[in-house]
């Protein structure tokens, strides 16, 4: 079997990739490219400009170095399921993988998909190297469909590598920037098309999908799965600067000088001991009234699964009923139409619990889903909204919670053994697909349900209401931000948790 070459002519350098075959369909992967080098901690990125001649492109390349997460909990994967652990490396992370069709397959050159995974900021939520997002079957079913596309995996700094300590923000937000335009600078040498771009990420990664479109330069397309800028939103420099002041403090109780000086592990356990599970992207000029800022796309995908809070349940369920209760007291008009509509009584532990939890789903997942889209709509941009209600494969019980839409789509865990599960990634990656080549995937004027029982269909408004609380968020929209964020915040903080 040959090796999959790339002659880059643009680059001057040939890509010696990789050939993997889904179901007897060939696919070529071009595996851990750097697109950027770190000059040194905390410093701005620059761009890769030179290669070697022949460019070894067969191995998954580094990640950067976050604290050890075993992501088979939230997705329930079975135990023995066996994921290698991935080589991290704070100044070798700047790279990205490509998954192509044979360029003897294909004519003309093909939409681009650039994917950015999630993880709160903090790690890499499931990597194509643990499998779980490997891209092979997307791209082998676009051949099948004879719609073929060419998937962009993109690693970036994460926690405090991208966090900063003040000098310098957002270097994730920076570092994913530069490797999309190392993507329309040489992607045509790998059979793309430069002016064909959709934008993606799932949870994290649609947060600075988000962020992206608000700033620019424009794309195509863009999906948003389970998140946007309202889930993260850029938060006061002030509140960094505490972070990392607490930061700085614990590296100083380990032994090391500062932040900027630490070893690696130390910076590692420094996080772990102050209990920092997630970050967020700081304020900055270039995000100022994001709220109201065009987002520069032409058409964009969006949705939820229908148990996205899951990643708090742990944390709110450690809460006693008056305490949660006692979170609306200070919103004066509207605290107890909230709290009653939720449910939420402070004798009433369990229910006050499983309220806090539809609250928060509601406001960070459902409600934005639905201002965006009108957002977008109202500047007169295509959009397409789904749900996702198929339960976890593995432990339908626990619902469909957040990140299980993973499972679906790249379907790199084996779901056979679970037809309707099966069903609904197989039309998933179909309607994604009819996407990211310009083919609408459904009508605009419905949204598309996939599932529950393996069932996927277009629906209208009156069946999207019998599957979310739309009664509830539009009382959240009445009451506005200011009143029901600082519930929500109170209800959330430091309880967020990927091992839930």
């Amino acid at each position: 079997m040959a090796t999959p070459e790339i002659q880059h002519l643009a680059l001057n350098a040939t890509f010696k990739g990789i050939r993997r075959d889904d179901q007897n369909v060939p696919v070529y992967q071009f595996l851990g490219i750097k697109y950027a080098s770190i000059p040194a901690r905390f410093k701005l990125a620059e761009p890769m400009r030179n290669f070697d001649r022949v460019v070894d492109a067969s191995k998954y390349g580094p990640v950067c170095p976050q604290p050890s997460l075993d992501v088979r909990h939230l997705l329930r994967i079975p135990e023995d399921f066996a994921i290698a652990p991935e080589v991290e490396d704070e100044f070798e992370c700047l790279n990205l993988d490509i998954t192509s069709p044979p360029k003897s397959n294909t004519e003309g050159p093909l939409p681009v998909l650039i994917w950015i995974h999630g993880g709160s900021q903090i790690v890499t939520f499931c990597s194509a190297a643990s499998k779980i997002c490997d891209p092979t079957k997307i791209v082998a079913d676009s051949i099948k469909t004879r719609k073929p596309l060419i998937f962009v995996s993109i690693n970036y700094r994460l926690n405090i590598f991208s966090f900063g300590d003040g000098k310098e923000r957002n270097l994730a937000l920076k570092d994913q920037r530069l490797g999309i335009e190392w993507v329309r600078q040489n992607i045509a040498g790998f059979g793309g098309d430069p002016e064909n771009i959709t934008l993606s990420g799932e949870s994290a990664g649609a947060v600075y999908t988000h962020a992206h479109l608000i700033t620019g330069p424009p794309v195509k397309r863009a999906v948003m799965a389970s998140g946007t800028l309202f889930l993260s939103s850029p938060l006061p420099v002030e509140k960094g600067e505490g972070l990392i002041k607490a930061l700085e403090a614990k590296v100083r109780e380990l032994g090391q000088t500062s932040l900027r000086d630490s070893a690696v592990t130390v910076l590692i356990q420094a996080l772990k001991e102050c209990n920092v599970n997630t970050m967020w992207i700081q304020e900055e000029p270039e995000l100022t009234g994001w709220e109201t800022r065009p987002e520069q796309v032409e058409e964009v995908m969006i949705g939820d699964v229908e148990y996205e809070s899951v990643i708090w349940r742990n944390g709110i369920e450690l809460l006693d009923g008056e305490t949660i209760a006692a979170t609306f007291d200070n919103a004066k008009q509207w605290g107890t139409k909230l709290r009653k509509m939720y449910q939420i009584v402070g004798d009433r532990p369990t229910a006050a619990k499983l309220g806090a939890l539809d609250l928060v789903n509601d406001a960070r997942y459902t409600l934005p889903v639905e201002v965006v889209a009108d957002k977008l709509r109202t500047a007169s941009n295509r959009v397409f909204r789904y749900v996702i209600d198929q339960p976890n494969p593995w432990l339908p019980s626990s619902r469909a919670h957040h990140a299980v839409d993973l499972l679906f789509l790249f379907d790199g865990v084996d779901l056979s053994f679970n037809p309707a599960a099966s069903a609904v990634g197989k039309e998933m990656r179909q309607r994604w697909i009819c996407f990211v080549n310009g083919d609408g995937p459904w009508s605009a004027n419905l949204r598309f349900a996939y599932g529950p029982l393996g069932e996927c269909k277009a629906i209208d408004e009156s069946q999207f209401a019998g599957r979310r609380r739309v009664g509830h968020c539009n009382a959240l929209k009445e009451a506005g931000n200011d009143t029901f964020i600082p519930i929500v915040i109170s209800l959330t903080a430091g309880r967020i948790s990927l091992l839930n």
